[in-house]
């Protein structure tokens, strides 16, 4: 399951198209606890293997049915949110690392997943954490992992955020967002206007992935942090070695 994931990464927008709208039915058949049944009966609770051991997470190992089991079985959109990935990895540690970047802050955690960035936010003091995923399996897999690091729940919209007037965020995190040209051209338009009207301080994880480094976005990002990334992290990620946090400034 994990390399079927992967390697739809840089096709994923042009697949949701007939997947999302089969997914909402799907989804709307179902009650939350129906869904959180699903997530507990095909992940794993981890606390290891990653950058971030402070953090736990239901996602989907070499354990679960569904890491060897046909793809097509899965009932809902394809789970990004049952993997933890690189760059959010990197988000999440250099959160913990720093704990100033996000204290006292209102924080948008974009494209959440599993809400591993948005969870660090919140444990780190911040004053309100919102996460954003489109995929509403994401929003209520969130929710879980909150619960399973002592946290309340934490308000998850499912709207896609993008080019919406922006609200009043000091910090919005977002890893692992550029692995599509699209999405990445209309993430640069709308976070230029997220930092023009309202000074929002941007923080991007990611690691090193082809869609990023060649993206004019790149012109304008101060690296914060460089992890070197477990061994285990790297297999699944064909290679890649290490994950960076980027603050993005489209003045320089």
């Amino acid at each position: 399951m994990y390399t079927k994931i992967a390697s739809c990464l840089s096709n994923r927008l042009i697949s949701k198209g007939f997947k999302r709208a089969t997914f909402h039915v799907l989804f709307s058949t179902q009650s939350e606890d129906d869904v959180k049944n699903f997530i507990i009966d095909n992940t794993e609770i981890v606390s290891s293997r990653s950058l971030t051991p402070e953090i736990t997470l239901r996602l989907i190992t070499p354990n679960c049915r569904f890491w060897t089991e046909k793809p097509e079985l899965w009932p809902f959109s394809d789970p990004f949110w049952a993997i933890y990935w690189p760059g959010g990895q990197a988000l999440a540690r250099y959160l913990l690392n720093n704990p100033g970047v996000s204290r006292g802050k209102k924080v948008l955690d974009l494209g959440c997943g599993s809400g591993a960035s948005a969870i660090a936010a919140k444990l780190t003091g911040a004053s309100s954490v919102v996460a954003n995923d489109i995929d509403p399996i994401a929003a209520v897999a969130t929710k879980m992992n909150c619960e399973l690091n002592d946290l309340e729940p934490l308000p998850c919209l499912t709207e896609n955020m993008i080019g919406l007037v922006p609200d009043q965020w000091d910090l919005i995190l977002l890893g692992d967002m550029f692995y599509d040209e699209v999405l990445a051209d209309g993430l640069h338009r709308w976070l230029q206007k997220c930092i023009v009207t309202h000074g929002t301080q941007v923080l991007i994880g990611d690691p090193g992935r082809a869609q990023f480094e060649g993206h004019d976005i790149r012109k304008g990002l101060l690296e914060q942090a460089r992890f070197e990334l477990p061994d285990s992290v790297k297999e699944e990620n064909y290679g890649l070695t290490s994950s960076t946090v980027w603050c993005y400034r489209p003045d320089l």
